[in-house]
């Protein structure tokens, strides 16, 4: 199912950049963005976690650096079945982590840097199982491949807005039906909302699935369920500067704080994870 969620997921930017190259430059602009659309699905799929890694701008951290990190990761790998991932910081108070790779064997977990200050060892436990559950249930690709196609998207639209307004990429009916100024207009506002459906097309459930996957390899889903409570209060409290694109790949939603993000927020609600996972110790 995953397998099938990646390569929709580049048909549909494949199909969006022709139409776009059409509305632009006509036939020869289609091809253009045809070819373009095949590169960023190929760099899309083996240099995702790389992509992830430089949007969120998270940095290398090593053992000598963060001994307890390493030590609860590798503790928690070795009882889910998984090799060690690389360990990243993302450089933010508000705590937050998430998983990217496009397989185990190329997986990489990252922390913000409030997350080891403001949780217990418990709850960074559960939070650290969580993203070794989506590890583990392979479901990892489809959300960051889904981060740069939502990223890529967004900065192509804001290119063609710019290349609109400054009279660029004017086409002609000759040039086999390019809009022009009209038709850089029009996609300049279709593509950002095409980027905001591509985040909400990944299913709610893997974080649900997630939860519970992670509260078998902690051994407990209690530390798990404080640190989402913790988490999502913290979220409203303490800003987070992140590409929203790649919004969808934390634990729970960096953006809480903004109503919008709130409306179209890919996470399914705090309260509602907390209750089965809960449910999990009776």
């Amino acid at each position: 199912m995953n397998t099938l969620k990646v390569w929709l997921l580049m048909g549909v930017l494949t199909v969006l950049l022709v139409l776009m190259g059409n509305a632009i430059g006509g036939n020869s602009g289609a091809l253009l963005f045809f070819l373009i659309a095949m590169a960023m699905n190929f760099f899309g799929y083996f240099y995702s976690d790389k992509i992830a890694i430089k949007m969120t701008g998270s940095y290398p951290v090593s053992e000598n650096e963060a001994p307890e990190l390493y030590e609860m990761v590798r503790r928690l790998s070795q009882r889910a079945g998984l090799p060690m991932p690389r360990l990243y910081v993302t450089p933010s108070d508000q705590p937050n982590a998430f998983a990217t790779g496009r397989n185990p064997a190329n997986s990489a977990v990252a922390v913000t840097e409030g997350l080891m200050r403001l949780l217990n060892r418990s709850e960074v436990e559960g939070v650290l199982a969580h993203e070794l559950a989506h590890i583990k249930n392979r479901d990892v690709l489809v959300g960051t491949i889904a981060a740069a196609l939502a990223g890529a998207i967004s900065m192509i639209g804001n290119a063609i807005q710019w290349g609109a307004i400054l009279g660029m990429g004017r086409g002609d009916d000759e040039e086999g039906g390019g809009a022009g100024l009209a038709g850089g207009l029009i996609m300049a506002i279709v593509f950002p909302i095409a980027a905001m459906i591509i985040q909400l097309a990944i299913s709610r459930s893997r974080e649900y699935g997630a939860d519970a996957t992670g509260a078998r390899i902690a051994g407990t889903p209690t530390g798990l369920a404080n640190a989402l409570l913790k988490l999502e209060s913290a979220a409203h409290r303490i800003p987070m500067q992140v590409n929203p694109a790649a919004s969808h790949l934390f634990i729970v939603n960096p953006l809480s704080g903004a109503s919008l993000a709130r409306l179209f927020s890919t996470h399914p609600p705090i309260q509602d994870r907390v209750e089965r996972l809960r449910r999990m110790a009776i």
